[in-house]
């Protein structure tokens, strides 16, 4: 168990956010079977409240972008506390999101607040957010494993997912997935993560 327990820390060690994407495809497959495993997410009432839907169209791609970048320019153009932009300055981020569309795939992912029944009536689900949360962060964990980059984005608002992908009111764009390979010019920060002793506390 303890063997189990090291390899999977010292893989997803290496697991890091990309920003340079290459737009050579991946395979729908690899996709395919990585949503299923995010399916088996533990969750509120096992409602599963949550949509994958995977863009690898690049018109869609593309509206995806304008409408993202629309909202990127208001953040960064003063709608961010000083605060905030101050933290993403050493990152490198701005308002320019190229990997929308250079990436060769998209996982918008959803969260149903409540289910839609073949009659109309509304069923509620539960813990929305905290499932959505969980079965997000196994997808990133699979695709990893298989062999992929991801990045999690999150323009705000993100309303315009819903017309663009044509998704029902009841559901909620939680975060847009960036899924590719790295562009072989492709540039991480160097950053450090907190020591055990600070995330944890055994009693």
């Amino acid at each position: 168990m303890l063997q189990r327990a090291r390899e999977f820390r010292r893989d997803l060690a290496r697991r890091r956010t990309v920003r340079d994407f290459s737009s050579r495809q991946v395979p729908l497959e690899v996709i395919e079977e990585c949503i299923r495993a995010a399916g088996t997410a533990p969750n509120g009432a096992n409602h599963q409240p949550w949509h994958f839907v995977v863009v690898s169209d690049p018109e869609i791609k593309s509206r995806i972008r304008v409408a993202a970048e629309e909202e990127e320019r208001a953040f960064y153009g003063g709608g961010a506390p000083r605060e905030w932009l101050d933290a993403l300055a050493a990152l490198g981020t701005d308002e320019h999101k190229p990997f929308l569309e250079t990436a060769p795939c998209l996982v918008v992912i959803f969260a149903e607040r409540y289910q839609l029944l073949p009659d109309n009536r509304k069923v509620k689900n539960y813990y929305v957010q905290e499932s959505v949360g969980i079965a997000t962060g196994m997808l990133i964990t699979g695709l990893h494993r298989a062999g992929l980059a991801t990045l999690t984005h999150t323009p705000s608002p993100m309303n315009f997912l819903n017309e663009i992908l044509d998704r029902p009111p009841n559901e909620r764009p939680y975060l847009i997935l960036v899924v590719g390979y790295p562009a072989s010019d492709a540039q991480v920060p160097a950053i450090t993560k907190k020591s055990l002793g600070e995330i944890a506390t055994f009693l």
